[in-house]
């Protein structure tokens, strides 16, 4: 057996409870070469990140993250931290040689994005790697659009309408958290969940996004501050905070194939929880994902007779497509959770083997300039802004 991959995770927050429990549960359902070991867990709060290291699974807490780092006895460190530590932690962690694997968005910058792209390229060199974590990717139903879109399926790309909805900040009431701070996460719903609803369109067309065409809102520009914030114990009081974040981004986008794209970020789609949908129209047929009905897809076929068009759904559950033959019998549906054991699953086996995982710190970068070629055109109202620059 070679050594096991022993991990440090970074973070403690939601995705610290999704990274935790596919670190747990990826070796237990999927062969493979090496295996990742829970050894440390790192939060600013000793007593509730002692909790939550018993609680998950891992070996043992820790508060600071530079020793964890400087570690011999860590292989890898998961980031799942708010997006200003994000270029700090990976830059320190991959100069150390630990392999990385970073939550997205990679950054809050594109000029932090590049500098984790070289650290990357240069921590390469010597054998570490670096994936940064759209998960989306792994839902077997998206994995499988790639598949049929790389097989000619939809033929020539035209036109690709992405959303990302959700309504969890609908409430004007809603607390002010990191997530509606420009300096904690860099942006709002467009770096939140558009950078999700960027990548997945990217990653199913195998096309970047080259120009876009876009405006930013913020409906409601003050809202509670709780918790950590005023030292209470989450507890609301009369005192009100800024927004400093988008709540919605809409923009158009041109594809590397020359095909047109839209898209629609918001945290204020009232009714819509995590409705992030993909519809790819080519001149041969047509795609369409759906997060909120994960386990399928609706594929249409423009080359079958004319009265036997329509979409027609697709139940992506069989041994066949991808993931599936390592979980239950065809219909036996997975969840959201599942996508991030498949994201362990790759990211080990690529280390094993020796190879670069995708999406790499580099992809994230490309997806970084996206974001900011979008808020400079909604700020300078262009009507359209390239990407590269």
């Amino acid at each position: 057996m070679s050594a096991p991959l022993r991990v440090a995770m970074i973070g403690n927050g939601f995705m610290g409870a999704a990274h935790s429990q596919a670190w747990r549960v990826a070796p237990r359902f999927f062969e493979l070469d090496r295996v990742p070991e829970m050894a440390v867990i790192v939060g600013r709060d000793a007593q509730k990140n002692a909790h939550l290291a018993d609680y998950w699974g891992w070996q043992e807490a820790a508060t600071d993250w530079r020793e964890v780092i400087a570690r011999d006895d860590i292989d890898i460190v998961d980031i799942v931290t708010p997006g200003h530590t994000h270029a700090e932690i990976a830059i320190a962690a991959l100069e150390a040689g630990k392999h990385v694997l970073c939550e997205k968005p990679l950054a809050n910058s594109v000029d932090e994005a590049e500098a984790m792209a070289h650290a990357a390229t240069r921590a390469r060199e010597s054998g570490a790697v670096a994936m940064v974590g759209f998960t989306y990717r792994r839902v077997p139903a998206a994995t499988f659009a790639r598949q049929l879109v790389q097989e000619g399926f939809v033929g020539k790309v035209r036109q690709v309408r992405a959303e990302y909805l959700q309504d969890w900040l609908a409430d004007a009431d809603a607390p002010l958290t990191w997530r509606l701070d420009k300096s904690k996460a860099g942006s709002g719903a467009l770096g939140d969940i558009g950078a999700h609803a960027i990548d997945l369109t990217q990653f199913i067309t195998g096309e970047n996004l080259t120009r876009v065409s876009g405006t930013l809102e913020t409906f409601v520009h003050e809202r509670p501050i709780v918790g950590e914030r005023q030292g209470l114990s989450g507890t609301a009081s009369d005192e009100r905070g800024q927004v400093t974040v988008d709540d919605c981004a809409m923009f158009m986008a041109r594809l590397s194939g020359g095909g047109l794209g839209s898209f629609t970020a918001t945290r204020f789609a009232t009714g819509r929880k995590n409705a992030l949908r993909v519809e790819i129209s080519g001149d041969k047929g047509a795609i369409a994902f759906d997060l909120e009905d994960m386990n399928s897809l609706s594929l249409y076929d423009a080359t079958a007779p004319a009265d036997r068009q329509g979409f027609t759904k697709v139940l992506v559950t069989e041994a066949a497509h991808p993931y599936m033959a390592a979980w239950w019998p065809p219909g036996h549906m997975l969840g959201y959770e599942h996508a991030f054991s498949h994201q362990v699953r790759d990211f080990v086996s690529a280390i094993a083997a020796g190879e670069q995982p995708t999406p790499s710190f580099t992809d994230g970068w490309q997806v970084q300039r996206v974001l900011a070629a979008v808020e400079r055109s909604a700020d300078t109202g262009s009507a359209w802004t390239e990407t590269a620059s």
